[in-house]
């Protein structure tokens, strides 16, 4: 086992390598949390995107498989209502879609999906008592916070900006997650939507390092041991690790989902805001390419998705993602096939012998 000289998240989580597999809708359930929790690192689940229920009964697998901690992930965003005009024009700039596949517009499903941190949600952390909760797009309100952190949970939340870092921090996060441009899937965003000036992994690192009293957890194209040391030897406690993992075998990622990570190269993925309204990164498909990358005709986060649920659906079923979430970090083309558990071995001992622990 490698003597890490930095401690403070190995200690903080309770975790044996430093190394946090990162919540990924869509992807991660409890068989991958529980891969990567059998390396010695930190499993996830991404509650936002399932009902109470379900993400209870996946904590339960956890729990009765691994004897370890498990960090519950939410997101803590302020939903928007669109107006009838903006609703309009983002079904207008869809129309011909509809008509292609066949789909009425007329029937579409509620948009949604994806929803903020609230009281539910909070009853279940003071039921299942998580030894770790992160946030995602900034925290939740104060008295919804005191209460998670009543229950002696660890809390953590992304920043992809020095200032978002410091104002984690200032609200009592216990450590934070610096999410450079590189990461795959939802931006962590929450003082600023200029996706312009947001630094990259290893400028970001260093930066929030100095300017915290918290430990910093790396997150952005991180997908094997040279990503790690790089971003263990700029300051960071840990890493936070989620596109490497995509191709697992223990991962739930469609179909469609795989072959594009399998196509995957270092120019073909970019930031997007048309799949769900909010700006993530994916590997290019049509709807990307046509309607963006980035729109202001775009619904708020999640309502964006909504009416392209029916196209995904009927387009994956020919196989096709052309208006699948394709999220993927870009580093994409270094995910592989295996075990979570081999995966995270492998990428934690390289990572142990270029840094000569």
């Amino acid at each position: 086992m490698a003597a890490w000289k930095d401690r403070r998240i190995l200690d903080l989580l309770a975790i044996e390598q430093p190394l946090l597999l990162a919540p990924m809708a869509g992807a991660g359930l409890a068989p991958l949390a529980i891969a990567v929790a059998k390396a010695g690192g930190l499993g996830a689940i991404p509650c936002s995107s399932l009902p109470v229920e379900k993400a209870t009964a996946e904590v339960v697998a956890f729990r009765d498989a691994v004897d370890g901690p498990i960090n519950l992930n939410f997101f803590a965003h302020r939903p928007e209502a669109p107006t009838a005009e903006a609703n309009a024009r983002w079904l207008e700039k869809l129309a011909p879609y509809f008509e292609e596949f066949g789909v009425d517009p007329s029937d579409l499903p509620p948009a949604g999906g994806r929803a903020p941190f609230d009281e539910a949600m909070c009853t279940m952390v003071e039921s299942l008592r998580p030894e770790v909760v992160s946030f995602h797009f900034g925290l939740p309100e104060e008295p919804l916070l005191a209460r998670v952190k009543a229950t002696g949970a660890v809390v953590l939340s992304s920043a992809t900006t020095v200032a978002e870092g410091r104002w984690l921090a200032e609200r009592g996060c216990d450590a934070v997650i610096a999410q450079g441009y590189e990461a795959g899937g939802h931006r962590g965003n929450f003082l600023t939507d200029d996706m312009a000036t947001q630094p990259g992994t290893m400028a970001l690192v260093p930066q929030l390092v100095d300017a915290l009293h918290v430990p910093v957890i790396a997150a952005g194209a991180i997908s094997d041991g040279r990503g790690m040391a790089a971003a263990l030897c700029l300051g960071a406690s840990a890493v936070q690790v989620g596109t490497a993992f995509l191709l697992a075998e223990e991962a739930t990622t469609v179909t469609v989902h795989r072959q594009a990570l399998r196509e995957a190269r270092d120019d073909n993925t970019a930031i997007t805001n048309v799949l769900t309204g909010r700006p993530a990164r994916g590997v290019l498909n049509r709807v990307m390419r046509e309607l963006g990358p980035l729109t202001g005709d775009a619904l708020p986060f999640p309502l964006a998705g909504g009416p392209l649920a029916p196209l995904r659906k009927v387009a994956e079923a020919r196989g096709l993602g052309d208006f699948q979430p394709l999220w993927a970090g870009q580093s994409a083309a270094l995910a592989r096939d295996g075990s979570a558990t081999a995966i995270t071995i492998d990428i934690v001992e390289v990572a142990a012998r270029l840094l000569r622990i």
